[in-house]
């Protein structure tokens, strides 16, 4: 099968983007791409057609080529989810809980088996395979169990590219000691070097790069400026380099940094709005009182809660609400928002029970069968009627309390009810929906009532979903990379 490798000399060194990039290059050219990442790591998750989670990383790289994403373009997805403990996805479904020194054990035969399988299925339907790696193909205490790397560069015979990025300082060294750490036969298999997230005049670095040619013997094929596009992040260690997405933003929406937040691309499209101001805050800061809180996702509901009470923001985020602040959950964080929480095998942390925000009339358990599928639904607030579509990912199972007297001060959001609720006065809501602000009316409409209050003018509600924005956004990545990076030789 016709493939090509993205490895990186250091965890962030861009190869995500350049995969990405590639992937709609070859998809402009006429190529049937699909993206491929072995085993990833990672809190953000999409839920393919099929029901199965994938990164969302590889959902964003096979939009970026034309297709839709498959469990096959990433059939093992690890959730990490604190104390040395992972969730295992394989093949899209949740297997099971298992602690680092004992994965491989376990699943190393089986994840190569799958890995192997995928591949195979992929080469069925695509042209070209556009394989990414995972951290660095260097790791000499791991590599003999790498499921990632160069594993799969050789078993594809895969011309393999080598990202570096320059902005870290040491690029050179990077490269070297990457390729020094190399078995001969990956070695071999380095076809071309990417020099990623340049700032500064290329003349400046041309003799490292005529230095690098001479001395590795393999090309650089690419030196890729800085781009100031944020695009997808695979973990939350991305949002300690996001800033405040608009400093002159009519609103000031905050999204609370949990330990374990999973999910956050829900928020994008709230970054691309150029009259919101998009905060990350971590529960040690004060909160403040932005135009909105944002409760997201989460990998251990019970266990970042708990933190939220001991830093003292969910009391902060309580007495926000109670004042007449706008405070909404999605999945994790519905759950935090209910009266209580209960993991009684403790599934996803230590703890088996809390008490919640008591924001919304729901409890919440924890289960060991995970509902992972796709919806279309049709909302009921902020405006009546606007279709919706998104995704569900999430064990627990949340029930109305008080069925007689405490829900007459709330409703569904859509037309299923379980979904989620808003209070009477539409200030106070939660939600299992991910990718609800990717729908572009909902979200403006949703936008308008927070715009209202401050007596702003409302903006306008025809406007498209976040794809088709994602879409340019692609386009524009693919058309900037391009222009500084040479596959020509490699491709033949």
């Amino acid at each position: 099968m016709k493939s090509l490798m993205v490895v990186g000399t250091t965890s962030h060194a861009g190869k995500s983007l350049i995969t990405t990039a590639i992937c709609r290059i070859m998809s402009r050219r006429g190529w049937r791409v699909a993206p491929f990442k072995g085993q990833n790591m990672a809190l953000n998750a999409y839920v393919t057609a099929s029901g199965g989670e994938i990164g969302y990383a590889q959902a964003v790289q096979a939009w970026a080529a034309g297709t839709q994403p498959t469990i096959e373009m990433n059939p093992i997805l690890l959730k990490p989810q604190g104390d040395m403990t992972s969730q295992v996805i394989l093949k899209g479904k949740a297997v099971g809980k298992v602690g680092a020194a004992d994965y491989y054990q376990q699943y190393f035969d089986i994840g190569w088996q799958a890995i192997q399988d995928s591949l195979q299925q992929l080469s069925t339907e695509f042209d070209l395979i556009v394989c990414e790696g995972a951290g660095s193909p260097a790791e000499i205490n791991l590599k003999h169990r790498d499921l990632t790397n160069m594993r799969v560069a050789k078993h594809l015979n895969a011309p393999t590219l080598l990202v570096v990025d320059i902005e870290r300082g040491g690029a050179f060294a990077h490269v070297v000691g990457t390729l020094a750490l190399l078995d001969p036969d990956e070695r071999a298999l380095i076809r071309g070097i990417i020099i990623n997230k340049f700032r500064g005049m290329r003349s400046i670095l041309q003799p490292g790069i005529e230095w690098l040619e001479q001395y590795t013997g393999i090309p650089v094929v690419g030196v890729i400026p800085w781009l100031e596009q944020v695009f997808p992040a695979e973990d939350s260690l991305d949002l300690f380099e996001r800033k405040t997405s608009s400093s002159q933003g009519d609103l000031n929406i905050t999204v609370l940094r949990l330990p374990r937040i999973a999910n956050f691309t829900d928020f994008d499209p709230l970054e691309s709005e150029p009259t919101v101001s998009l905060k990350y805050l971590h529960p040690k800061q004060e909160l403040g009182h932005p135009d909105a809180v944002i409760i997201p996702g989460t990998k251990t509901t019970i266990a970042d809660l708990l933190l939220l009470q001991k830093t003292g923001m969910a009391e902060a985020i309580k007495n926000y609400a109670a004042s007449g602040g706008t405070v909404l959950g999605i999945c994790g964080g519905y759950q935090m928002m209910g009266q209580y929480l209960t993991d009684p095998d403790r599934l996803e942390s230590e703890y088996s029970k809390c008490d919640g925000l008591d924001l919304l009339p729901i409890k919440t358990m924890i289960t060991d069968y995970k509902i992972a599928k796709q919806r279309q639904v049709t909302s009921n607030f902020p405006q009546s009627g606007l279709p919706v579509a998104g995704y569900e990912i999430h064990q627990g199972r949340s029930r109305l309390i008080d069925l007689e007297a405490g829900t007459k001060d709330y409703s569904p959001l859509f037309d299923d009810p379980s979904l989620g609720l808003v209070d009477k006065d539409q200030l106070v809501w939660g939600s299992y929906l991910h990718g609800l602000f990717d729908n572009g009316a909902w979200r403006r409409a949703w936008l308008n009532r927070l715009r209202q209050q401050r007596g702003l003018k409302s903006l306008p509600t025809g406007i498209p979903n976040y794809r088709e924005q994602r879409e340019s956004m692609l386009d524009t990545l693919a058309t900037n990379i391009e222009a500084h990076l040479n596959l020509n030789d490699i491709l033949r």
